[in-house]
């Protein structure tokens, strides 16, 4: 039987619907793992960021992140005051700092948890599927992120483009 327009139209709709409830899932996720720490999600991801290098220019973590060197200022300033980052000058130029992650073991302390607790239960969510389902599901995953991420692209060319 081939499907309707309508049945199709619907189907679409649905997939729509549930990918942006995905992505508010996982943005409500990163948010309230964040609290834990007293900061946001882009500030507890930069700090991420920055821990796995142990030490990076701001424009080293603009990089990694995406972000703008004049958003990583701001982040960095509140890392700061919360104990978790440090900056320091240059060595080899003096336009430019250095910024070092501290209390990475605090860090570990009070992320590991939560991301165990969320490894085991997708973990859970893995065994209901056969492994030519999890085949279908990881392509649509890996080219759902290649579309996020060449939109992203493009907002981000259009933008300099336009500056």
């Amino acid at each position: 039987m081939i499907p309707s327009k309508d049945a199709e139209a619907a189907d679409y709709a649905a997939t729509n619907a549930l990918n942006r409830n995905m992505a508010t899932a996982v943005v409500m996720f990163h948010e309230a793992a964040s609290r834990r720490l007293g900061m946001t999600a882009a500030d507890r991801k930069c700090l991420g960021v920055l821990a796995e290098m142990g030490t990076a220019t701001p424009g080293q973590i603009a990089r990694a992140t995406g972000l703008t060197t004049g958003a990583i200022t701001g982040i960095v300033d509140r890392l700061e005051k919360l104990g978790y980052a440090k900056r320091e000058p240059s060595p080899t130029d003096r336009r430019s700092v250095i910024v070092h992650a501290l209390r990475r073991e605090d860090l570990a302390a009070v992320m590991n948890p939560i991301f165990a607790s969320l490894t085991a239960a997708m973990d859970a969510l893995y065994e209901r599927y056969t492994p030519e389902q999890l085949a279908l599901i990881q392509s649509y995953l890996a080219a759902t992120t290649e579309t996020l991420q060449a939109e992203t692209r493009k907002i981000e060319d259009s933008r300099r483009a336009s500056t």
